[in-house]
């Protein structure tokens, strides 16, 4: 089994941390927001180790829209390499759990489509994406 090593970003591991402790009954919204939010589990690409990152909850029937939006940072969060580099993953959306399968959104359609899921979701994507120069990357998580 790989070694889980938690975000160096204190809310993230604090957030990971309540969420998954509670069983999913606690810590499961985007701070004080109120929106909700999953936790997505991978494999670093360069360590091998677990990650666990928070993120907009986005559905789109039983598949996850995952958008790599870091704020409108000009680069990229880390969590992007990984999925590229492995697309294995488990969700946790409150208390159940779903092992899942992501791919990368390259058709201008079915891209166009889930971003404005996302937007609907948590509006402040639409904004993120006006920041910044880069394409933000967006994956669907199927059923695995």
């Amino acid at each position: 089994m790989a070694e889980y090593i938690p975000s160096t970003a204190d809310w993230v591991r604090e957030q990971v941390e309540l969420y998954e402790g509670s069983g999913g009954s606690a810590g499961t919204t985007l701070r004080d927001t109120g929106l909700p939010v999953i936790i997505v589990t991978n494999r670093g690409n360069k360590t091998g180790a677990i990650r666990k990152t928070p993120l907009m909850r986005v559905k789109d029937g039983a598949n996850y829209v995952l958008v790599g939006s870091r704020g409108g940072a000009p680069t990229n969060p880390v969590w992007v390499y990984n999925l590229r580099a492995d697309g294995s993953v488990e969700i946790r959306d409150e208390a159940e759990v779903f092992s899942m399968q992501v791919r990368e959104v390259s058709d201008p359609a079915e891209r166009a489509r889930v971003w404005d899921l996302a937007v609907a979701a948590f509006p402040s994507y639409e904004d993120y994406k006006n920041r910044t120069s880069r394409t933000i990357p967006v994956f669907i998580a199927e059923p695995a």
